[in-house]
């Protein structure tokens, strides 16, 4: 069983000076695969670091399989650690990289080279034992990085954007060589990125941080669907989400969102909760995904009552995909995923249907998500 406990641990670089890290509380499980992102400068490979005892602990306390472990050398602390630059030794063969730690602990010549034989076996780099790291590419020399931890078999992975790097193609062949070594191995994992894609696709569980404080912790499908707040809502996805400041109208016995440049209608249920969490006639932020807007006719006809217009500004091809950027007079870019196969040209006045059942609904003071979803 390999778990870890945080428990309100606090980094400070000194007494007067603001935590980079502040009353962090999260629960690891055995085995699982957590990932810690957010911004540069968000805390996260500071944490990171105090967990492999590269940094002290300011206040609080971690645990690695119930015992406090402040502070424990990291040699003692039984986890492996894989960075972003490799951290390989140049004069070294690509065999004693990964031998290194082992011959540290003094193991009999016939163990390690049992175990450094699987490890290159298992991440296909066994071809490359005899060459020198300069001779390898970056994607080889991060599998020489996981190959030298995982001979450890240590308690906890722990590791630090080690895919920031590589190419983009190659970036997402590591996912998965990542993800498929970390199910194989059974070792619980903690994996630092700036890069949310990453984020959402390698992880169990995600924390999303930012200015050294927890923000979310949840699975992808629900950090993305289910944001608790604005800035979950902005970090996670890819154009972000879009925001429009307006008010709750009730008119008729319907419930608005409005602008008044445009109304739009709240589904029954949202606008039941909205409505009893005191926002009638007061500032609300509406946000809403690209994905979530449409110029296509069936939308037109779900939601009539969710209808904006806006001029064209400029279009991005994403291959499946074209990302359209709209001027909605509310003084910020409006993004609508679209077909690719639509044309529409600078300047067009376009109409738009909103999905407003996956609209989400934010206190404009507090940011937090207020819809109920």
């Amino acid at each position: 069983m390999s778990s870890i406990l945080f428990n309100h641990v606090v980094k400070a670089y000194g007494k007067d000076k603001e935590p980079v890290v502040k009353d962090f509380n999260l629960s690891v499980e055995d085995k699982e695969f957590i990932v810690f992102v957010g911004p540069s400068g968000c805390g996260k490979s500071t944490t990171l670091r105090m967990i492999a005892g590269l940094e002290d602990i300011s206040e609080g306390e971690i645990y690695i399989n119930d015992r406090k472990v402040n502070d424990l050398p990291p040699k003692h602390r039984d986890i492996a650690m894989v960075f972003q630059n490799y951290a390989l030794y140049p004069n070294m063969s690509i065999y004693e990289n990964i031998a290194f730690g082992l011959r540290l602990r003094k193991m009999p010549k016939s163990e390690i080279d049992l175990a450094v034989k699987r490890a290159a076996r298992v991440l296909e780099i066994e071809s490359y034992l005899h060459r020198k790291p300069r001779q390898l590419s970056g994607g080889q020399r991060q599998r020489v990085a996981l190959g030298r931890a995982i001979v450890r078999e240590p308690q906890v992975f722990l590791m630090d954007e080690p895919l920031s790097n590589l190419d983009a193609k190659l970036r997402v062949q590591m996912r998965t060589e990542i993800i498929r070594l970390q199910k194989q191995l059974g070792v619980t994992t903690i994996y630092v990125t700036h890069d949310q894609t990453e984020a959402m696709t390698m992880g169990d569980r995600i924390v999303v941080m930012n200015d050294g404080v927890i923000q979310q912790v949840d699975t992808p499908e629900r950090i993305y669907n289910h944001p608790v707040n604005r800035f979950v809502a902005s970090f996670v996805g890819s154009p972000p989400m879009n925001f429009i400041d307006g008010t709750l109208l009730i008119k008729d016995d319907k419930v608005y969102f409005d602008t008044r440049r445009f109304s739009l209608e709240i589904p029954a249920g949202k606008a039941k909760r909205l409505v009893q969490g005191g926002y009638a006639d007061k500032p609300i932020v509406l946000g809403i995904r690209p994905e979530n807007i449409s110029t296509d006719q069936i939308m037109f006809e779900a939601f009539p009552s969710a209808v904006l217009k806006g001029i064209h500004k400029l279009d991005e091809l994403m291959g499946p995909d074209c990302f359209l950027y709209l001027d909605i007079g509310m003084n910020n870019d409006f993004v609508v995923r679209v077909n690719p196969r639509n044309t529409f040209q600078s300047g067009d006045q376009i109409s738009l249907a909103m999905d407003m059942n996956s609209a989400l609904f934010f206190d404009p003071n507090t940011s937090r998500n207020v819809g109920g979803d």
